[in-house]
C-alpha cells in the first residue's frame, strides 16, 4: 500500500511543479509530508497578494484516505479554526455523514488529488461557507461588515510576504507571456489581403456568391427555353 502512496504523490508532486500559485517543498526522504506555499494571484479577491505557508500529511493508505491540511499561520476566516485547519468538506473521510448532512460526491474519495484539495480551499478563501462556521466571529463579521472583514483580510496578506523565501520571486499575473511580434515577413503576408494561410483567396466569399448568381441566371435561362419549344 505505501508503495501505491508513493507513487501517486510523486506523480502528483510532479504536476504541481508547473504550476506558478503553488511552492512545494519536501524535507530530505519525507514524501509524506509536505510543506508548502501557497499563493494568491488574484486582483478580485481580498487574499491577493499572499503568500500561505501551509503543511500537508499523508497516510499510507493514500489516496484512499485524504491528508491532512493545516495553514502554518493564523487567518481570520469564517473555515478556518485557530489552529490553522480548514473545515472543508473535501478533506473529510469517504462516504455518507448523515450527522454533517453531507454526501459522498463532497466529501474524499480515490479520485480527489492534492492539486483539488488546494483549488478547493482557493476557492473557499474567497467564497466562505458561513451557515456552519468554524470561526463564528469571522462568519458574522464576513456577513455584516465586509469593509472591516477585508481589511483584516489585508493586514493578514501584508503579514504573510515575511514568509517569501529568500530569492523567490512572487508571479503577479497566471496569465502567459504574449506570443512575440510578427516579423516583416508575417505583416507583408496579413497586410496583402490577398492569400490567407493555405494560399486561397480573401475574396473567395465575393466569387462564391458570383457562381451562385451565374448558376441562376443559367437555369432561369433553361427554363425559357423549355417553353419556347412547347409554344
Amino acid at each position: 500500500m505505501a508503495t501505491m502512496a508513493k507513487q501517486r504523490l510523486m506523480s502528483e508532486l510532479k504536476g504541481l511543479e508547473k504550476e506558478k500559485w503553488v511552492r512545494v517543498e519536501l524535507k530530505g526522504d519525507a514524501l509524506f509530508k509536505w510543506s508548502l506555499g501557497l499563493m494568491i494571484i488574484n486582483p478580485d479577491s481580498a487574499w491577493n497578494g499572499a503568500y500561505f505557508k501551509c503543511e500537508m500529511t499523508f497516510s499510507e493508505n493514500y489516496p484512499f484516505s485524504p491528508p491532512t491540511f493545516k495553514f502554518l499561520q493564523p487567518i481570520y476566516h469564517p473555515n478556518i479554526y485557530s489552529d490553522g485547519k480548514v473545515c472543508i468538506s473535501i478533506l473529510h473521510a469517504p462516504g455518507e455523514d448523515e450527522q454533517s448532512g453531507e454526501s459522498a460526491n463532497e466529501r474524499w474519495s480515490s479520485i480527489q488529488s492534492v492539486e483539488s484539495i488546494l483549488r478547493s480551499i482557493l476557492l473557499l478563501l474567497d467564497d466562505p461557507e458561513i451557515s456552519s462556521p468554524a470561526n463564528v466571529d469571522a462568519g458574522i463579521l464576513y456577513r455584516d461588515n465586509r469593509e472591516e472583514y477585508n481589511r483584516k483580510a489585508a493586514e493578514t496578506v501584508q503579514a504573510s510576504k515575511k514568509d517569501i523565501p529568500d530569492g523567490f520571486v512572487m508571479p503577479t499575473t497566471l496569465v502567459e507571456a504574449p506570443p512575440a511580434k510578427m516579423t516583416e515577413d508575417d505583416d507583408f503576408w496579413n497586410e496583402s489581403g490577398d492569400e490567407d494561410d493555405f494560399g486561397a483567396s480573401d475574396s473567395s466569399g465575393d466569387d462564391l456568391d458570383m457562381d451562385e448568381e451565374d448558376g441562376e441566371e443559367q437555369e432561369e435561362s433553361e427554363e425559357d427555353k423549355d417553353e419556347d419549344e412547347e409554344l
